[in-house]
């Protein structure tokens, strides 16, 4: 990947990094739900439940980020961060969703066989663990964010506002809450998918 002369590069290790860094005020004056870089994860209508992710590793290749704002169902306009991974692994991934005394809870790559995908986007709106960037440039404008290829769509829409990048990305321990998912390809290795109580959601 070539980067300008004023690039930093490098590699950047934060502790329990949020990769929230786009100032709430800025996403929510800034971008709407129809202009958030043309993200594939808003490109459907979003339900008014989002959802918990969690992984003991997630690496990826191609990483980028910039603001966007969600919309779901019955609920009012919500900033989020937009991430996007060209191609990522993920080791023992559980996802689940409340469903009132229930919860809806599916798990893979858990068998020594990690899942794995590829042009994967997500609506986020927290995320923990502890993350390692090799070749990160923060700060990029969002219209210009390429090291994910082409996952989202008119980078023309995104001039201007703030976005990050990097080469590759890995984070352990990971938490995350969303509001939605795309992916080009999706393989679940040993998967199950079943209801349980409220109290077995993924943590």
């Amino acid at each position: 990947m070539k980067h300008a002369a004023s690039t930093a590069t490098g590699r950047v290790n934060w502790k329990r990094f949020g990769l929230m860094m786009v100032p709430a005020g800025l996403v929510v004056g800034a971008f709407g739900f129809a202009t958030a870089s043309g993200a594939l994860a808003s490109s459907f209508a979003i339900s008014g439940s989002n959802f918990t992710v969690t992984a003991d590793e997630l690496t990826g290749e191609g990483f980028v980020q910039y603001g966007g704002t969600v919309t779901p169902a019955g609920k009012s306009t919500t900033p989020v961060a937009v991430s996007g991974i060209r191609k990522a692994t993920i080791k023992n991934m559980c996802q689940s969703v409340s469903l009132g005394p229930f919860a809806l809870r599916l798990t893979a790559g858990d068998g020594g066989t990690p899942v794995t995908a590829t042009d994967l986007v997500l609506d986020i709106s927290t995320l923990t663990g502890d993350a390692e960037f090799g070749d990160m440039e923060i700060g990029r404008d969002a219209s210009t964010l390429d090291a994910a290829g082409d996952i989202h769509a008119d980078p023309k829409e995104g001039a201007g506002m703030f976005g990050q990048q990097a080469d590759t990305v890995k984070i352990t321990d990971l938490k995350q809450t969303a509001w939605a998912t795309t992916a080009g390809t999706f393989n679940l290795p040993n998967l199950n998918l079943r209801f349980v109580g409220s109290g077995d959601v993924c943590k």
